[in-house]
């Protein structure tokens, strides 16, 4: 049987907002699965969502560029050891000139943009003499990049690097355009659309409902009702369309933006250092509450 550390515990608890003593039960229930455990506890009514994990152990920023034509736009995250060296000129050089030749340049993926060059050198060459220089370890993490012919390229940078996000929109306008990728900042949407959910994410959320409305007492005859009417509520916060506006709860994205004639084909969010582990922030609800 799998030992149930205390980090296990404490893990699992940060993740659900459940009890001690009940996330304790739990992984010692599923043999100290951690994805299990919280299924386990959604299913009992202990934890109303599971926190994806999203802890930040790199320093670093999340940068933007986007052209005055508002056609080619790039977010790119590139990590050092300390946040004193993130905030120095020698750095922030450093990123704007890969953010600005990615632009222009269009790698095909990370392995490209290193082998790239970039004035008179690869872009691996120049990363090599920032870390000497600065004496941190530097790394260019991932970077998204659209281009549109026809429609907008919007980014939205928030806390000075700690969130971008990257808008590939067609039709509407710049001010549109930054208006869902501040949202997107704030809500932290999983999708774009519905069609766009996985359909064996869909089936296992339809199974933990139903085990939760089971363990509630529900009759089986309404308990498919239910799950249908929870899942609504899953595409709204999973679903970038179905999601209320961040600065308008009074209507969806999807109605904004047929308002204004636009369509999101595309979003990128980067959170900074996300999956890497450290003190958890959350940076979603500075961004909402900065732009209520």
């Amino acid at each position: 049987m799998a030992q149930i550390t205390a980090a296990l515990v404490k893990e699992l608890r940060e993740r659900t907002g459940a009890g001690m003593m009940d996330c304790k039960k739990a992984l010692t229930a599923v043999e100290g699965d951690m994805d299990k455990a919280i299924d386990f506890l959604r299913e009992k009514g202990l934890a109303a969502a599971a926190k994806k994990a999203s802890r930040v152990a790199a320093e670093g920023v999340v940068a933007s560029y986007v052209s005055e034509d508002g056609k080619v736009g790039v977010i790119v995250e590139i990590n050092c050891e300390t946040d004193f060296v993130a905030k120095t000129d020698n750095f922030k050089d450093l990123v704007s000139a890969i953010a600005a030749h990615i632009a222009a340049t269009n790698p095909a993926d990370m392995d490209a943009l290193m082998a790239s060059e970039l004035d008179g050198k690869t872009v691996s060459a120049l990363v090599t003499e920032s870390i000497a220089k600065i004496g941190e370890n530097i790394s260019v993490r991932r970077f998204a990049r659209y281009e549109v012919a026809e429609g907008v390229v919007a980014a939205y940078i928030h806390g000075g690097g700690k969130i971008g996000v990257l808008v590939n929109m067609k039709g509407g306008s710049a001010e549109l355009g930054k208006d869902i990728a501040m949202h997107v900042a704030a809500a932290n949407p999983s999708y774009l659309n519905r069609e766009q959910v996985p359909a064996s994410e869909l089936e296992h959320e339809k199974e933990v409902l139903t085990e939760q409305a089971r363990n509630e007492g529900k009759p089986e005859k309404i308990i498919e009702k239910m799950v249908i009417g929870r899942i609504q509520k899953y595409y709204k916060e999973v679903c970038l369309v179905d999601q209320e506006f961040v600065k308008d709860p009074d209507q969806t994205i999807a109605k904004l933006l047929k308002a204004n004639d636009a369509d999101v084909v595309e979003f990128a969010r980067f959170q900074l250092g996300e999956g890497i582990e450290k003190k958890q922030e959350d940076f979603a609800a500075e961004v909402m509450s900065q732009i209520k």
